[in-house]
């Protein structure tokens, strides 16, 4: 059975789509706000170098038209100061007076002393020339404003001359807010044809990921798989990346094809000669043995020459069932059929375990059915040698006295019936565990018993089981060990004699 599980969650958060997109507007994201912070940043240098302009100007204007006009509010009516100029004059830091232009009516308004305070200590600036003029950001009673602070030659005093910053402010809110839709725009509209993109370029690399994804969840291990599945010609174009993958995947179908087909034909091959080996040694083997019979009745031999009679038989008939249990296995192999119907696997069990109290009295045998009736589907003879090498692997691998417990029950949530051989004996070794069910493996030195095995009682009653569309399986411990049969439950509404028979 396949392991591999394919995934169907293509908007998994590591899937190549995902990330790819993730890069594109991880990257869209920041040249967005690299440009965003840039222009404007560029846009309040521009506004800030013409309010510095405009200021120079006024500035220039106030001082000009102060000459033969002492008071202060009089340089608001300069020609050419627009609404929102405001002037303001300190004498000896201490006398203060201004006014300033409101920007909705045009009609002078006066400032108040609390507007000194953050105009008292301005630096001076020198409007002619190359001068350094130094205007500064302050927050008035009457809005934030651009400060500049001259000398007044006129009074021997400080002229402060300003311009309002909420045009200027205004624009640059503006001008980020656009700019932060546009960027939402232009990141949005590219995730849309981006992922468009990317799930149309990708579309080739999925359908090889189909095609490797059926190939996984193939049954691999019986090597009876015919590998018809290959990636389509025009993802198989090598010179792309997407072409490499897919002419390299085919190459591999092609590949592990052909070795299960030489796999399989070898195993054929083998299945074949043990089949015939099997069928041409029962004849010898047969005659071996019937001719030691005759001479160990007929002749009268001494008590070594007896001794060697009888190894000759005991030796004859061993590798008679060995021959069987490979005949057996060569059959199972090939596919042959079962003569299937309708049976109790309780009555069946109740019987064998019946057997094996008389034959094996060292041992103590329980049975306990815990369903009233487990009817299955199976082939009567086979079953019967399922449950016989069960109970007689039990009775070789374990010491006289031990508990040898056969359960049969249902299980209701499978619909299958579940039959169960515990014994108390010294359990299976951890290492040998895993191979327990392989052909010619012995577990001599990991269980006791005196009795010679020939590794094949387990993998005949795997065979089987498995071909009645059931499993079996082992868990071992000192004091504990357990073969589980599950095998499903067949329907008692119908006939014996309308089953038909079912093939290996």
């Amino acid at each position: 059975m396949s392991r591999f599980s394919p995934s169907t969650n293509v908007g998994s958060p590591h899937s190549l789509q995902r990330k790819l997109l993730l890069i594109l507007l991880t990257s869209l994201t920041a040249v967005s706000v690299l440009l965003g912070v840039l222009y404007n940043a560029g846009m309040r240098q521009t506004l800030m170098d013409q309010l510095n302009s405009q200021l120079r100007l006024t500035t220039e204007r106030a001082l000009n038209y102060s000459q033969g006009a002492p008071a202060v509010n009089s340089r608001l009516d300069a020609p050419g100061q627009s609404a929102g100029t405001l002037t303001a004059r300190f004498v000896d830091k201490y006398v203060f007076n201004g006014g300033v232009l409101d920007e909705r009516t045009g009609e002078l308004q006066q400032l108040s002393q609390e507007d000194a305070i953050p105009m008292v200590d301005l630096e001076l600036s020198d409007t002619h020339g190359d001068g350094k003029f130094h205007p500064v950001r302050a927050h008035l009673t009457v809005g934030d404003y651009y400060l500049v602070a001259v000398k007044d030659s006129g009074s021997n005093g400080i002229l402060i001359v300003g311009l309002p910053l909420h045009s200027t402010d205004m624009a640059l809110r503006g001008m980020a807010w656009l700019t932060l839709f546009i960027a939402l725009i232009l990141i949005a509209g590219a995730g849309l044809a981006g992922s468009w993109l990317i799930s149309r370029s990708l579309a080739s690399l999925k359908r090889v990921a189909s095609v490797a994804e059926s190939v996984a969840a193939e049954d691999l291990d019986s090597g009876k798989v015919a590998l018809t599945q290959r990636v389509p010609v025009e993802d198989a174009v090598p010179g792309t990346e997407v072409g490499n993958v897919g002419n390299a995947l085919n190459a591999m179908i092609s590949n592990v094809s052909t070795a299960l087909t030489a796999r399989e034909k070898s195993q054929a091959q083998m299945r074949q000669f043990v089949a015939d080996a099997s069928h041409e040694l029962r004849t010898p083997l047969s005659s071996i043995r019937g001719y030691t019979e005759l001479l160990s009745a007929t002749e009268h031999f001494s008590p070594d020459g007896q001794r060697s009679v009888d190894r000759v038989l005991q030796q004859s008939s061993r590798m008679g069932s060995l021959v069987e249990n490979l005949l057996l296995l060569a059959r199972l192999d090939e596919e042959n059929s079962f003569k299937r119907s309708n049976l109790d696997l309780s009555t069946l069990t109740a019987d064998i375990t019946e057997d094996f109290k008389l034959t094996a009295s060292d041992h103590q045998w329980e049975f306990e059915s815990l369903a009233e009736q487990t009817i299955v589907f199976a082939d009567s003879t086979s079953l019967r040698r399922v449950i016989t090498n069960l109970l007689a692997n039990a009775r070789k691998h374990t010491s006289a006295g031990n508990t040898v417990t056969v359960t049969v029950d249902q299980d209701d949530e499978t619909d299958e019936a579940v039959l169960e051989v515990h014994d108390t004996g010294e359990g299976i070794a951890p290492e040998f565990l895993p191979r327990v069910f392989e052909r010619f493996t012995r577990a001599d030195t990991a269980r006791s018993g005196s009795d010679g095995t020939t590794g094949l009682g387990l993998p005949i009653a795997k065979s089987i089981v498995e071909a009645h569309g059931g499993s079996i399986s082992v868990t071992s411990e000192p004091g504990n060990t357990v073969f589980e049969v599950r095998l499903p439950l067949a329907d008692v509404d119908e006939s014996d004699e309308q089953t038909p028979q079912a093939t290996v």
